[in-house]
């Protein structure tokens, strides 16, 4: 069964990307109809390519904060508020923690759990 978590590890984002695309445009073309395998394929793609992206992002926050940048320019840099900015990455480092705990090797240990936090700081920093 194709589904993003057996093809996620295996793809990378660009190579994901190059995949759905070729898909989706033979999809969107109407040529030659997608049969049910390439269209799960299509949508398990679509959501690694959605994962991936969300991880970069956070770890582009990451680096923004290391660089010293505020949560305000952080946040501009996104198109959303400070706090918006804030808490979405504060949710990631609750999913990293989570999936630590469900895998034990994947995602943030406690101890990158609090740098993590640590660097976040707060909101209105």
């Amino acid at each position: 069964m194709i589904t993003p978590d057996a093809i996620e590890r295996d793809i990378t984002l660009p190579g994901a990307a190059a995949r759905h695309d070729e898909l989706w445009v033979r999809d969107a073309a109407g040529d030659t109809p997608l049969g049910r395998p390439e269209v799960l394929e299509l949508l398990a793609l679509g959501e690694v390519i959605a994962r991936k992206a969300v991880y970069g992002r956070q770890l582009a926050v990451r680096s923004a904060r290391r660089a010293g940048a505020s949560w305000a320019q952080i946040g501009a840099a996104l198109g959303v508020s400070k706090q918006a900015a804030w808490e979405a990455h504060g949710r990631w480092i609750d999913d990293q923690a989570a999936q630590h705990r469900r895998s034990d090797y994947q995602g943030l240990d406690e101890q990158q759990v609090a740098a993590e936090r640590k660097l976040a700081g707060r909101a209105d920093e």
